[in-house]
């Protein structure tokens, strides 16, 4: 894994956080919830393939 990788998911998760709590206080929890939404699915879609090489590498490992 990149160290760039953790980096970016840190920046997702400080930036959705300011923002969660910014349209939180303004009443808009509904918007605030898609942005929690749309940075896990952001977050997800980047570290999927790691987890895909992951089980092809523990399938080999025990011949599955």
């Amino acid at each position: 894994m990149e160290v760039g990788l953790i980096f970016k998911i840190a920046a997702v998760g400080i930036l959705v956080t300011i923002l969660g709590q910014v349209l939180k206080y303004s009443g808009r929890e509904e918007h605030a919830f898609l942005i929690s939404l749309a940075g896990l699915i952001l977050v997800l879609s980047w570290i999927l393939p790691y987890i895909y090489s992951l089980f092809e590498s523990i399938q080999g490992l025990f011949q599955l």
